[in-house]
């Protein structure tokens, strides 16, 4: 019964709170909407207060976390102002579209014109700061130049306003030039360091066009951040308004940011909100158990290893000389002792090999290629006895044809042949390929005369 009306108190508060949160969802969207002269301004979303000292640094063009802005939102910056030419018409196009930025000035623009920083805090935009005289190598200064830079500028915007109160703790180094110690010191005076997410390259030599297609194109390639703008170029002069207007058509939403004060607590924000792409839910990591903090009860520390027990041949002198200096020995570990198994007596015995089973009687083609080899060796001593008797001296009165004919029936087994000279000829050199050129041709007798077959007159 408990359980029951505890989960029906649950439910009733859970349908509350959505109720409360639908019912602020038209207000918010119709004071950003409520714009006197133009109803379709884009419009302020929400504010977003944050604590400085929270999060000292920002923006992924430098730094891994950014402002915890939702997909869509855009927060505008403008630097190095106020110069009344440009930077009027800038206050003037964000007032026609109901649209808050943050101005980060620079003390010696401050101090020549006071009533543009006064314009800028009476239109409802948060006043920041960027050095008093913007220099260009910040980043390679001394660090006490540095902080002189940091403090005048604060100064001179402070004295601009002229209510006693000073500008918001944010500061923007000029050029990103940013380094460890200009980083440390504003920390340490509570100022949080912006960067930006994406620029639109408003600062160089380029048309009004390209500053809007780098604006819009780097947004719609992150799909939320920080904008970084120049009031005091003629070229942001031109390009917000489309900028504007097309921030609307597409759906993006204006977040303007402030200081948390005493009054004004900081906006209730998670960790992973502050990174530009926060890890997906559907991740496991991102779902993972936070370690907890443990309370140990014992703290007790282990004793440490003595320098014997690192090598196993220097164990028993490092007993020994701890005995003879009186020093009592670790505990030995328990090391587990050897298992003997135990011998079965019956033991099964297996039977001797017979002397059959290494016995291989020759195959069939190992018989085969005796006989081969022996016919081989018979038909090269003939090829080498024909190759003989062409070399060997031809006498008078006797003829050749004997002597081939007997070794062409020794060739043949002793069947006779009777084949012309010049056939047995390349008859022996195709039969006897394997006898080398060399041995016949290495020694060349001289033409023999036949006188045979001459007759006296």
């Amino acid at each position: 019964m408990i359980a029951s009306v505890g989960v029906r108190h649950r439910g009733r508060i859970s349908a509350a709170l959505c109720l409360s949160v639908l019912a602020l969802i038209p207000a918010q969207r119709a004071s950003a909407a409520d714009c006197p002269g133009h109803p379709d301004a884009l419009g302020t979303s929400r504010t977003l207060v944050v604590d400085p000292r929270e999060y000292p640094i920002i923006g992924t063009m430098q730094y891994a976390k950014t402002l915890p802005l939702q997909d869509h939102e855009v927060v505008l910056t403008f630097d190095d102002g106020p110069i009344p030419k440009n930077s009027y018409q800038v206050l003037q196009i964000l007032a026609d579209q109901c649209v808050k930025a943050t101005f980060f000035l620079v003390g010696a623009q401050a101090r020549a014109n006071p009533g543009g920083v006064r314009k800028v805090r009476d239109a409802g935009h948060t006043v920041a700061t960027h050095t008093q005289n913007h220099p260009s190598n910040m980043q390679r200064m001394p660090i006490d130049r540095a902080q002189k830079e940091i403090d005048d500028g604060i100064a001179s915007v402070t004295a601009a306003l002229a209510d006693g109160t000073g500008p918001a703790p944010f500061f923007r180094i000029p050029g990103l030039g940013r380094n460890d110690a200009i980083e440390t010191y504003a920390e340490s005076k509570g100022i949080q360091v912006w960067s930006a997410d994406f620029p639109a390259d408003d600062w160089r030599r380029v048309s009004p066009q390209r500053v809007y297609d780098l604006a819009i194109q780097r947004l719609e390639a992150k799909g939320k951040g920080i904008l970084l703008l120049h009031d005091i170029q003629a070229r942001t002069v031109a390009a917000l308004p489309k900028i504007l207007q097309t921030l609307k058509a597409r759906g993006y939403r204006i977040v303007h940011v402030v200081p948390a004060t005493p009054e004004r607590p900081a906006t209730p924000t998670e960790p992973q909100q502050w990174q530009l792409h926060p890890t997906s839910e559907t991740v496991a990591i991102s779902r993972w158990p936070k370690v907890p903090n443990f309370a140990y009860a014992a703290t007790s520390a282990l004793p440490a290893p003595a320098w014997f027990d690192f090598d196993w041949r220097d164990a028993e002198l490092g007993i020994l000389t701890r005995r003879m200096r009186g020093v009592p020995l670790a505990q030995r570990t328990q090391w587990p002792r050897e298992l003997v198994v135990a011998e079965n007596g019956a033991a099964t015995v297996l039977p001797v090999p017979a002397a059959s089973l290494f016995n291989m009687p020759e195959s069939t083609g190992v018989t085969m290629l005796g006989t081969l080899r022996r016919t081989e060796q018979a038909a090269q001593a003939a090829l080498e006895a024909e190759a003989s008797a062409r070399l060997a001296p031809v006498q008078p009165g006797k003829s050749r044809r004997p002597a081939r004919g007997a070794l062409t029936q020794q060739a043949h087994g002793g069947q006779t042949t009777a084949k012309p000279a010049a056939h047995q000829s390349r008859h022996a050199a195709h039969a006897g390929r394997g006898v080398p050129q060399q041995a016949v041709q290495g020694k060349k007798k001289p033409r023999s005369v036949r006188v045979a077959g001459l007759k006296k007159r």
